[in-house]
């Protein structure tokens, strides 16, 4: 338990910015086209790393990725991907990197078929959260599993259905947030 005696989700319970991510952000629905797709970089970048380590270096991405505007990155080129390699502010993985570039440009190409990318997204769910079972155990959903197909059907990498369904919680589409947690019921 944390100071104020609000119980959280295990995870947010000892580590002071896990819990402030936990309290104000994580299972917040999100329906900003670009805030989610920079949340789905940062979860992609996450794989195989603790979420603490992302987290803690979120600024630094943001600087090297240009605040995460996909009109700019989808323009980076193999310059951009070598200073990016040199960067030890961020997760430097090459196959990581050239992922974000091409959903970058995945994401400027539903946006240029007249696709808005929040929208996709949230029809997923059919514009409401789904409630997980309480357990704070699960890896992956139906729902990630389908849009991690659907990500994938429209030129985006990095996105299988664990990723996919970590963004899910992170984005609020999926509410994973633990039975007895006190952002359980928030936005019901």
């Amino acid at each position: 338990m944390t100071s104020d005696e609000r119980i959280r989700c295990h995870w947010a319970r000892t580590d002071a910015l896990l819990q402030a991510y936990h309290d104000t952000e994580w299972g917040v629905p999100e329906h900003d086209s670009r805030a989610l797709w920079e949340k789905l970089m940062l979860d992609g970048f996450q794989a195989g790393l603790s979420w603490r380590l992302i987290l803690s270096r979120r600024e630094a991405f943001r600087e090297a990725f240009a605040g995460f505007r996909p009109e700019i990155v989808a323009g980076y080129g193999e310059k951009e991907v070598g200073q990016l390699l040199a960067n030890q502010g961020i997760i430097r993985s090459q196959a990581k990197i050239r992922a974000v570039i091409r959903n970058a440009r995945a994401y400027l190409a539903m946006r240029e078929a007249g696709e808005d990318f929040a929208g996709f997204v949230w029809d997923s769910v059919q514009g409401k959260p789904v409630m997980g079972d309480g357990a704070g155990t699960a890896t992956r959903s139906i729902a990630g599993n389908e849009l991690s197909a659907s990500l994938k059907k429209r030129g985006f990498s990095f996105v299988g259905p664990v990723i996919v369904h970590a963004w899910m919680q992170a984005g609020g589409l999926i509410n994973d947030h633990e039975t007895e947690c006190f952002c359980r019921t928030r936005g019901k």
